[in-house]
């Protein structure tokens, strides 16, 4: 008798900004879908780590590099209480998918998920270029094993963080991160779901927009945090997922394209 192949995971970025705000519906629709396809989730936590504590919502804990990219400044105190934000956060996500009969189990992306490479070293402060040690790096891997029960009824909690070549621990995008797990686990959809219903061009919701357009937004019109998820879209579909789905409604009805906007290689 020939087995039923299992189908490829749904990898779904909860957004650091959005995910207090999500319902008891959304849940009950992400737990519908997971049923029927293994969940991988990936959390943001920078709602959270402000309000731990006043000092990073401060101008000062972000820092902009010498090409004009900004990254959270993360020192080893940083990392954590990242970790520390993330477990409270993780016993709670976890807690509404248990409840909703999904089977959920939480894992720090450094525990051999993520791989990241050397990060940049040089960083504007007090108006000069300044070379500091920041703990973040690019993901350079990611290795699906530790993800060992990929399966309907079943979801795995990813805190982004990753480990370079030299063991240490650094923060990574989280919106990168999704998409990287998404193209190793073999996931046809990318959801990143953020506290937006639509990207926006010029005042205008985009429903559907091909990866070049995107790119090209990118590059010439979007800022802030849209910026980075134009950046992860286009590295989820050149690693093989299918579509990528940016918006703030429950899971389902991004994946049927009610509502927010899904972005295709074409």
């Amino acid at each position: 008798m020939t087995e039923t192949p299992t189908p490829p995971p749904t990898v779904v970025k909860l957004g650091g900004s959005c995910l207090a705000g999500l319902d008891g519906g959304w849940w009950d629709d992400l737990a519908e879908h997971g049923r029927e396809r293994p969940l991988v989730l990936v959390h943001g936590w920078s709602k959270p780590l402000k309000q731990l504590s006043p000092r990073y919502s401060e101008p000062s804990a972000i820092l902009r590099d010498r090409y004009g990219n900004q990254s959270r400044w993360t020192t080893p105190e940083v990392i954590e209480d990242i970790k520390t934000v993330s477990a409270e956060l993780g016993r709670e996500v976890l807690s509404r998918l248990e409840r909703r009969g999904i089977a959920a189990e939480r894992l720090l992306g450094s525990d051999g998920l993520v791989s990241a490479g050397p990060g940049e070293r040089w960083w504007w402060k007090d108006k000069q270029l300044v070379e500091l040690e920041n703990l973040v790096g690019p993901i350079t891997g990611v290795d699906p094993a530790p993800l060992t029960k990929l399966e309907p009824g079943r979801a795995y909690l990813v805190t982004p963080l990753a480990r370079n070549a030299a063991g240490q621990e650094v923060n990574t995008d989280a919106d990168r991160a999704a998409a990287a797990i998404a193209g190793a686990t073999g996931a046809t959809d990318l959801i990143l779901v953020t506290d937006v219903a639509h990207l926006l061009i010029d005042g205008a919701p985009v429903r559907r927009i091909s990866a070049e357009a995107a790119a090209g937004f990118r590059d010439k019109g979007a800022t802030g945090g849209m910026r980075k998820k134009l950046r992860a879209a286009g590295e989820a579909l050149d690693r093989g997922v299918e579509r990528v789905v940016i918006g703030s409604a429950p899971v389902t009805d991004l994946l049927a394209a009610r509502t927010g906007t899904v972005i295709t290689r074409t």
